[in-house]
C-alpha cells in the first residue's frame, strides 16, 4: 500500500483504489501498491474489489516510463504481467468495480479478475497496443486468449478495436454493466454474496480451470523477457 494504492478493509471484503492521476495510469508503483494490498487481503481471507476513480479505471501503463527505454518499457510490462498472472490464480475472488474507460492495460486487469462490472455510458474499453505501435507482448496475447473468445481476440488483438462498456461485455472485457452511481454499492452486493462460498473450493477449482491458461502465460512472459519491447508511433 502506498499513496497510489489505498486499502479499504471491511468484514466480508476489501477494496483496492488506483489512484494515479487522471489517467490512473499503472506504474512501478501502482503494481507494488496493489501487490502488497492483496498480500494483506489473502492474510485475512477477503474478497477483492478493484476499483479506479470517477470516469476511468485504468488508461494502462505510465507512457513515461514505457518511453523511456526499450530496457524501461520491458521491466513495467513483466511486472505488470506477474500481477495478471497473480490475480489470475488468486485463492480469493477478485472483483473489478470499473468505474469508466479501461485501456491496454487497464483492459487486461479486466481480463485477470473473476468478475467485472463496468459503467454506463461514453467510455472506451480495450486493447490499443497495436494502434500505438506496440506490437502485442506473448503475455498479454495469453491473458487475451485465457477471457475472449476467439472473434473477440483478433479484433482486440489485431485490430485494437475498441468497445463500448456494453460491447465489452459481449467481447468478454467485462460481465455486467450498471448505472454510476450504482457502481461501488453493486460490487459489495456481489462481493457479499460471493464471499458465502467456500474460499479453499474455489481457489483449488480456480487453479484447475485455469491451469493450461496460467502454465501458457507463465511461458509467454519468460518469451517476452527475451525480446525487445518498446512502442514505435
Amino acid at each position: 500500500m502506498n499513496e497510489f494504492v489505498i486499502y479499504q478493509s471491511e468484514e466480508n471484503y476489501a477494496i483496492i483504489t488506483i489512484q494515479n492521476g487522471k489517467a490512473n495510469a499503472i506504474s512501478h508503483e501502482v503494481i507494488e501498491g496493489i501487490h502488497a494490498c492483496l498480500d494483506e487481503a489473502e492474510k485475512h481471507q477477503k474478497v477483492v474489489i478493484l476499483t479506479g476513480s470517477s470516469g476511468i479505471f485504468s488508461a494502462g501503463f505510465d507512457l513515461k516510463v514505457m518511453m523511456k527505454s526499450p530496457e524501461s518499457a520491458k521491466e513495467l510490462v513483466t511486472k505488470g504481467s506477474e500481477l495478471s498472472l497473480r490475480m489470475l490464480s488468486f485463492p480469493t475472488p477478485i472483483i473489478i468495480a470499473c468505474n469508466g474507460h479501461a485501456i491496454a492495460k487497464g483492459a487486461f486487469l479486466l481480463l485477470s479478475a473473476d468478475y467485472r462490472i463496468g459503467v454506463e455510458g461514453d467510455f472506451k474499453i480495450g486493447l490499443n497496443e497495436v494502434m500505438i505501435g506496440m506490437t502485442m507482448h506473448h503475455a498479454g496475447i495469453a491473458i487475451a486468449k485465457a477471457r475472449l473468445s476467439e472473434v473477440y481476440l483478433n479484433r482486440s488483438i489485431n485490430n485494437s478495436e475498441i468497445y463500448t462498456p456494453k460491447e465489452a461485455v459481449n467481447a468478454g472485457f467485462l460481465d455486467a454493466i450498471v448505472p454510476e452511481s450504482e457502481l461501488i454499492s453493486v460490487a459489495i452486493s456481489v462481493a457479499l454474496q460471493i464471499s458465502k462460498i467456500n474460499f479453499k473450493a474455489h481457489a483449488a477449482t480456480k487453479l484447475k480451470v485455469r491451469k493450461a491458461h496460467l502454465e501458457n502465460i507463465e511461458k509467454a512472459i519468460k518469451l517476452d523477457l527475451m525480446e525487445t519491447i518498446s512502442i514505435n508511433p
